[in-house]
């Protein structure tokens, strides 16, 4: 009886009838052979597939690199680090560093050597990002063919490809492709570790997830509650040893996840920038604050979340992954993996406790379920792209279940399996038709995939039962065919959506139509334009510059102006712009002109200008190829400018220049803007602009 899953190999065999045995000389060429080959068991049409799936990849994450936009506040960081090694290692927003982004850098510097061994550009910042999901999307293949085979890993691989979000965020300068990457590497260590039991698999597992943390911090831990309980209790070792190498291993990962942290709060605050996010000035508030039970609990919890409250993925709540914003980008497949999911451990339920199959199927239930709970049900600042790291876990248990679920219904009785695989199929085919007629009427594209979603489903129930009632195995093959294009039709046409689009939202990156529904919502052409410099006016705000990004910054745009936390973007919350700085220049346009005044008037100062936000400060810096200071981090509640700090730079002569608005806001600052309209002169041609001289620090 035809089988998807691989049999078990018996005991000294190598080789399948499939492929005959290579040459026996174990060298360089045999092994680069077998790299476009495949292994001596795999059937023909693995390698091809895998290789094809991954052109798919690489076309989808890197086409038309020259239109994607990237998040100007990373672009402006990478390009401050290739212009200071100081502001490289801290991930400072500035070269002279002032201040530092609200993550840790190790993101950055991959962009950063990227930058600094090709040259700064669009294509040289999101090179990397397309190489590491195009490299997860390969080890993903490797980790399901492992233990379930090549069909499997096929259908795991083409599913996080086709993950719409996870295209939309690969194509963009955002740290989460580099994430989700890493904590791959971990997975792949982690279950190395417990097929053999050794210790040092466990080990390199808690360094990979240690540099996770180093690109997004506590989410990079989200994945750790399943590694320790799949490693505890499915290693291939007695307990003593498990423990002990648990021990060893979490040793490993808190000192690859410190070290940086240790060592930028050991250096004097007057010696580093300050750590934008944080309320204290330490990394170590920004790991359990802004970027920890911040994003958690929101702006109520008891640590300093720095105005986490803003959802750009609609209320939390369990459904939060089906709403008219997030259903498009991750939820196609869920269905079928969580009944892929129940029906894999009741069909692993009685196999040994090292048994490696349940304890894959054990580490992508627990990635998925924890992932889902932890974005479903966050009440702090909230984009969808965060669900990428979602996606391996739904993609593998898409895989798993496929090959699983369809043995069980080939194989097992009528009564118990006979209606899992259609009734799995059938419920994500009306989901994903559900899906579709949400975004009726926004393109051909997606009419086309609504149709193809409910013939092919309809066909593949039909003919699944109809095969497994007359013991027709072709046509059981033929309608199993079906299902898969009945469940990637819809993802498949939103990714296409987002890697043709020539021009996306670096800030909060989405695929497919705008469905709206709340701040940020979906769509992959809202929220300003690309730094490209085209447009004929407008503002540059958070997710762009009026620069080219194929150049370095010149200074020299014809037109267009970088504005405050005040500007137009659909990708900035109302909440930030409340907080915005409000009295330092929250509403008050830095435009192309006066970046050219500023520059002509720098009288050798280290930065160009002092203004409000991150959001203005990137844009100017990418327009001018200068440092300027950000006063307020993100949303301009920082603390990172004080009374006296602004003085000492104006004493020094390090900063001339700072930028207030006449809004009336109130801000934690406000003294600053009181002090600068007293004692600076006003610069008449540009509103909110002031010129600062030690004659003027009393």
């Amino acid at each position: 009886m035809t089988t998807l899953a691989p049999p078990p190999r018996k005991q000294g065999a190598r080789h399948s009838a499939h492929r005959p045995a290579p040459a026996a000389d174990g060298g360089f060429a045999a092994r680069a052979r077998r790299l476009f080959t495949g292994a001596p068991e795999d059937p023909r049409w693995a390698r091809p597939a895998l290789w094809a799936i991954l052109v798919l990849a690489t076309a989808l994450y890197a086409w038309n690199l020259s239109s994607i936009t990237g998040n100007t506040f990373y672009d402006a960081a990478v390009y401050s680090g290739t212009r200071s090694w100081k502001a490289f290692f801290f991930g400072a927003l500035d070269s002279g560093s002032f201040i530092t982004v609200d993550k840790p850098p190790f993101a950055l510097w991959v962009m950063g050597l990227s930058a600094r061994v090709l040259g700064y550009g669009t294509w040289q910042l999101t090179l990397p990002m397309v190489a590491v999901g195009t490299g997860s999307v390969a080890l993903l293949y490797r980790m399901v063919k492992r233990d379930f085979g090549p069909v499997a890993a096929t259908i795991a691989a083409l599913a996080l490809t086709l993950t719409p979000i996870t295209v939309a965020i690969n194509r963009d300068t955002n740290p989460d492709p580099v994430l989700v990457f890493l904590m791959l590497l971990g997975a792949a260590a982690l279950m190395k570790g417990v097929r053999t039991g050794r210790l040092m698999p466990l080990v390199w597992s808690g360094v990979a997830i240690g540099f996770a943390f180093n690109t997004k911090m506590m989410q990079a831990y989200v994945v750790l509650p399943a590694f320790f309980l799949v490693y505890l209790w499915a290693a291939n070792a007695p307990l003593g040893r498990r423990i002990r190498n648990l021990a060893v291993g979490t040793v490993a990962l808190v000192v690859s996840s410190a070290w940086w942290m240790v060592v930028v709060d050991l250096i004097p605050a007057s010696s580093r920038p300050y750590i934008g996010g944080s309320t204290d000035n330490t990394v170590w508030d920004l790991v359990i604050g802004y970027n920890g039970f911040g994003r958690i609990f929101g702006a109520g919890s008891s640590v300093g979340s720095q105005g986490n409250g803003a959802s750009f993925g609609g209320d939390s709540g369990l459904y939060r992954m089906f709403n008219e914003i997030m259903g498009g980008q991750i939820s196609w497949l869920i269905p079928f993996a969580v009944v892929a999911l129940v029906g894999g451990l009741v069909l692993r339920g009685r196999a040994p406790r090292t048994d490696a199959r349940r304890a894959a199927l054990l580490l992508w239930g627990g990635w998925f379920v924890l992932h889902y709970l932890t974005f479903a049900l966050a009440e702090g600042t909230f984009h969808p792209y965060y669900v990428t790291a979602m996606a391996p876990g739904v993609a593998a248990l898409a895989g798993i279940g496929a090959v699983m679920l369809y043995r069980a219904f080939v194989e097992g009785s009528v009564a118990k399996w006979g209606w899992v695989l259609p009734g799995a199929v059938a419920v994500s085919s009306v989901w994903a038709v559900v899906l579709l007629q949400r975004v009726s009427g926004s393109g051909t594209l997606y009419t086309v995939a609504e149709i193809v979603v409910g013939v092919a489903g309809a066909a593949s129930v039909l003919g699944l039962l109809l095969g497994r009632f007359t013991k027709r195995q072709r046509l059981i093959g033929i309608a199993s065919l079906a299902a898969v294009v009945a469940l990637l039709a819809g993802p498949a046409a939103y990714s296409v959506s987002a890697a043709t689009t020539a021009s996306t939202n670096g800030t909060n990156p989405t695929a497919g139509p705008n469905t709206g529904g709340g701040m940020g919502g979906g769509g992959g052409t809202g929220g300003g334009q690309r730094p490209g410099g085209n447009a004929s006016s407008g503002n540059a705000s958070s997710g762009s510059s009026s620069r080219s990004m194929g150049q370095p910054p010149s200074g020299n745009a014809p037109s267009g102006s970088a504005s405050g936390s005040g500007s137009s973007s659909s990708t900035e919350s109302e909440s930030d712009r409340a907080t915005g700085g409000g009295g330092m220049g929250g509403d008050t346009q830095v435009s192309s002109e006066m970046i050219s005044y500023l520059k002509k008037n720098q009288d050798g100062a280290t930065w160009l200008v002092a203004v409000a936000t991150d959001q203005t400060a990137s844009s100017v810096i990418l327009e001018s190829g200068e440092p300027v200071i950000s006063m307020g981090g993100w949303s301009g509640s920082d603390n990172a400018m004080t009374l006296a700090k602004l003085k000492s730079l104006v004493k020094s002569g390090k900063l001339h220049y700072i930028v207030i608005s006449d809004s009336g806001r109130g801000s934690s600052n406000s003294g600053i803007a009181t002090w600068v309209k007293k004692n600076g002169t006003a610069v008449s041609d540009y509103s909110g602009l002031y010129r600062l001289d030690a004659s003027d620090v009393s």
